[in-house]
Order: C-alpha cells, then structure tokens, then sequence
C-alpha cells in the first residue's frame, strides 16, 4: 500500500492513467491549480489540528473528458 503525503506525489499519481505530456501548457496550468488545492488542504488540516490519511492505492480511476463539460 503506498501513503503519498506530498502533493508532488499525489498529483502524479492522480494524473498518471491518462498518460498526458507534462511539457504542455495545460498540463502544466492542471498541474498548479491541483498543487493549490491539495497544499490548501493540507494547512488547513494543520491548522485544526486533524490530520487525515488517504488512501489513492484504493480509488478506482476515471477520466474526465473536459471538453463535454465546458473545459472549466
């Protein structure tokens, strides 16, 4: 079972089955806005206090087609 406590390893781990090119500039734009959220997180959890533990090793994997939904 692997434990990612770092947002670099979260993220590559997350984006990893769609087997994009990390040299593009959506990649990249993906990539930061996902590095925002998850450190957020985390200063909020240190914050109050309450660390959490997720497990990814055990979420099923989908792929989101953007286009179809507006490319928010």
């Amino acid at each position: 079972m692997d434990k990612f406590d770092r947002p670099r390893e979260i993220i590559e781990f997350c984006l990893k089955p769609l087997n994009l090119d990390a040299s593009t500039d959506a990649y990249k734009d993906v990539y930061r806005r996902l590095e925002h959220v998850i450190k957020t997180y985390q200063l909020m959890i240190i914050k109050e206090k309450m660390p959490v533990v997720v497990d990814f090793s055990q979420m099923k994997t989908i792929t989101i087609n953007e286009s179809a939904h507006g490319d928010d």
